[in-house]
């Protein structure tokens, strides 16, 4: 797929060395879909690679826009970085986009309106229903849309839900599941969830695939092209990997991931179970959705 970054991006390169032909292109055409990702993952490389790599395998023309807070400078990426390949939000608050990912963030055990850039968060969700064609919510963000447009709470987990876990999809028509399994697998890994009762008691939602032992996993408000995706699709193979031998280091309380690695014994190799699935929701979210 030709994909157009900000240039010099050091995530495009990481993907490229990893094998996976990517085209850049050079100048965004009339076909070109125009997405924004806003990245408020600690890890930015990281986590621009993860998208990069899962829209490199649509046909689609994609022009990413990298998004960063007003009102937050993150920790763990250089001032550098931020500067040379993020847009803040007032930059581009006037412009509509085909697409809109909202990535998660490793803070659900604080309660939202202790988040330091909440308000601004708000703004850019609000921002969205007139800005954006089609929305994407991951992880603590779906939590975070659920509870800003519609009051929708979240409950601490008495461990973390941490693995890849099997799920159904209750409406296998919708065509962000073209081509998709009946069984589809997604990485997990947070402390908190939402509750199914909730979900389905409210009526502007749908639920559209859960799993019996991670809970609900995508959501779409209905009358728009908005998802709310609980899980991690965009995972690398070894994401789960690094943080589970991460926290063994450090001594924290931490189950082995389940389904993860092979006879689930961590000296084997993780099992590639859904980076194909994750290609073609994206795809599907691109070619059904964004347009």
């Amino acid at each position: 797929m030709p994909i157009k970054v900000p240039a010099g991006l050091p995530a495009l390169q990481l993907v490229k060395n990893e094998g996976i032909a990517v085209d850049e292109l050079e100048r965004a055409t009339a076909k070109t879909l125009h997405i924004a990702l806003l990245n408020i993952m600690p890890m930015k490389e990281t986590t621009e690679a993860d998208f990069i790599r899962l829209l490199s395998f649509s046909d689609e023309e994609i022009e990413l826009t990298l998004l960063k807070l007003d009102t937050h400078i993150p920790k763990h990426a250089s001032p550098e970085h931020m500067e040379l390949y993020y847009t803040s939000f007032n930059t581009i608050k006037d412009c509509h986009f085909d697409g809109l990912i909202n990535t998660g963030a490793p803070i659900e055990k604080i309660e939202y309106e202790d988040v330091t850039y909440w308000e601004e968060l708000c703004r850019i969700f609000d921002w969205a229903k007139e800005h954006v064609t089609s929305t994407l919510f991951i992880c603590w963000a779906a939590q975070a849309g659920l509870y800003q447009r519609f009051g929708i709470q979240k409950y601490l987990l008495p461990q973390k839900m941490f693995g890849v876990f099997p799920h159904t999809i209750a409406k296998p028509q919708e065509p962000l599941f073209n081509g998709v399994e009946e069984t589809i697998y997604v990485p997990h890994s947070r402390h908190t969830e939402l509750h199914r009762e909730d979900i389905i008691a409210e009526k502007r939602i749908e639920l559209l695939s859960e799993s019996a032992l991670s809970g609900v996993y995508i959501m779409q408000e209905r009358g728009r092209k908005d998802f709310f995706i609980t899980g991690h699709s965009e995972y690398a193979l070894y994401t789960l990997d690094g943080e589970y031998k991460r926290d063994v280091s450090k001594g924290l309380p931490i189950e082995l991931p389940l389904n993860y690695y092979r006879d689930d014994n961590p000296a084997n190799e993780p099992v590639n179970r859904w980076q194909a699935t994750a290609r073609k929701l994206f795809d599907n979210w691109l070619k059904y959705y964004c347009k």
